[in-house]
């Protein structure tokens, strides 16, 4: 009796080995199918094969995306110079102004949607069935993470990953020429309709923390939700004491110097401010601190290691 119901549990867990065997191995096949990201957004997105038909809504994005493997069948049409391979893709409207039309017309398996900017466009995706992703690449750390995602999406996650590691060792090398010394800056964004303050979580913000600086804006509170900015004024800017400013801007660079002129000649007060009396007032290049500078980012970190250190990058 013993032995009978011996070999009736041996033949039990058999059959149960088994089962999670075959459990086991189809969810191990099932999980080669489809890929999903957790966007910037918050969004879980699944995929059920490789994007073929791929649209990026940002210019920015066209080259990290390439740089993975990427192709791209429609873009924005920008000033910013465009990629060879994504020159003669279909192009949907300014950054700014989507053609929803036009974007649509690309019949897309993929749309790159830029956080803030052209985040609305997720609802008219998803009422068309067009999967997308909500891409912030503001930050270092955003950056990084992205284009690995962008390399898994593209079926070349190792090509990602080299990337990363180069742009770590890219800055690692900046870093070690630097003197350890925390330099007090203040960041401002100038526009047609006046000057606002960055914060952290702006491009220029994040390079001075990579830079280990103390941005004198640091704790403000932001604009709005969906902003890098705080409002400006020249009496908390005195109160803060920066000993280096940078200059951020949007629109002609020529214009927004001529303006910043003015304002230094008009009002004395900013002659008490040492990054004006010392003369350590620097414009930042649009390319690299106004969109994401993405695989780009040591470059921009060492434009600012450079105004500031110049000897030690000879």
């Amino acid at each position: 009796m013993k032995k009978n119901l011996l070999v009736l549990m041996i033949f039990i867990l058999t059959i149960m080995t088994g089962c999670g065997n075959d459990n086991a191995i189809k969810e191990d096949s099932n999980s080669q199918n489809f890929y999903v990201v957790t966007d910037d957004a918050g969004r879980t997105v699944e995929f059920t094969k490789k994007p073929e038909r791929v649209v990026s809504v940002s210019a920015s994005f066209l080259e990290p995306w390439g740089a993975v493997g990427g192709e791209v069948v429609g873009r924005p049409s920008s000033k910013k110079p465009i990629p060879e391979f994504a020159k003669d893709a279909a192009e949907i409207g300014a950054v700014y102004q989507i053609d929803t039309e036009k974007l649509l017309a690309c019949k897309p398996d993929l749309v790159i949607v830029n956080k803030g900017m052209n985040e609305k466009l997720s609802t008219i995706l998803e009422e068309n069935k067009i999967p997308c992703i909500v891409v912030d690449m503001k930050t270092y750390d955003n950056a990084k993470k992205n284009i690995e995602i962008f390399s898994q999406l593209t079926g070349q996650p190792e090509k990602g990953k080299q990337i990363v590691e180069e742009m770590d060792a890219k800055i690692k090398n900046i870093l070690d020429k630097l003197p350890e010394e925390k330099k007090r800056v203040a960041i401002l964004h100038s526009t047609a309709q006046g000057l606002s303050v960055q914060l952290d979580n702006s491009i220029a913000g994040n390079v001075l923390k990579i830079l280990g600086w103390e941005n004198v804006a640091s704790g403000m509170t932001a604009a709005d939700d969906k902003t890098d900015t705080a409002p400006y004024s020249l009496e908390t800017l005195i109160e803060q004491n920066p000993e280096i400013i940078f200059i951020t801007s949007m629109g002609d660079i020529d214009e927004i110097k001529a303006a910043m002129d003015k304002r230094l000649a008009e009002n004395p007060a900013w002659q008490t401010i040492p990054a004006v009396k010392n003369n350590q007032f620097y414009y930042l290049p649009q390319d690299l601190f106004l969109l994401s500078p993405g695989i780009h980012y040591p470059e921009a970190v060492e434009y600012v290691a450079k105004l500031i250190y110049p000897e030690d990058f000879k």
